[in-house]
């Protein structure tokens, strides 16, 4: 099975990476989460989730996050985003695929400059050097030059940009199809077959 990064930045839309990791688990893979500060604050608010996000808490987040989800086989460990030896902030590490879902202008602005701070950014910006692959699931609007010109920046590097917007030729009919349609569109992204969304066809 496969073997994922997944980080949760501080913006609105914690239920996508959420989603996305239950996903992924459920299928079997691995998943190393990091989670930045304010994605602690954002979870809390949206989904209710109340973590703790320092000290030795690591396995209590993972454990918390992963009882949640019925018929996870794949492994979930947590690493503190100010963790920075830990060995997802080194090429050698081997970890060639990273999700940041949602994904804050913030951070979005300092992988596009290289900026590392923290582990979210600093495994970016090793997936990047390594040739890996980066997906990045912005949340924001409206979008402003700036925003625009880090996206287009990235996307020449070849990092995947996967807006969070649902679509709704598939006539979604609750919120959790909502989000559904853009972890679907993530999982396309990275080569995994899934069904959470209704393609197009072309035909009623």
């Amino acid at each position: 099975m496969a073997s994922y990064v997944i980080a949760v930045t501080g913006a609105s839309g914690a239920s996508y990476g959420l989603r996305l990791i239950e996903e992924l688990l459920r299928r079997g893979d691995d998943v190393d989460l990091i989670i930045s500060p304010s994605g602690f604050l954002l979870l809390r608010e949206e989904t209710g989730f109340t973590l703790a996000p320092g000290g030795g808490g690591g396995a209590d987040v993972a454990e918390t996050i992963r009882a949640a989800f019925k018929g996870a086989r794949g492994k979930l460990g947590y690493t503190p985003s100010d963790e920075l030896t830990s060995p997802l902030a080194s090429g050698s590490a081997l970890k060639k695929t990273m999700v940041i879902c949602p994904c804050s202008m913030g951070t979005l602005a300092r992988v596009a400059t290289g900026v590392s701070g923290n582990l979210i950014e600093r495994a970016a910006d090793c997936t990047i050097k390594e040739n890996g692959r980066l997906v990045l699931v912005p949340r924001e609007t409206p979008l402003s030059a700036i925003h625009l010109e880090n996206m287009l920046k990235l996307a020449r590097l070849g990092v995947a940009i996967v807006p969070a917007m649902p679509a709704f030729y598939s006539k979604p009919e609750t919120l959790d199809d909502a989000v559904d349609f853009v972890v679907g569109k993530v999982l396309d992204v990275l080569g995994v077959e899934n069904d959470l969304y209704k393609r197009w066809t072309g035909k009623e």
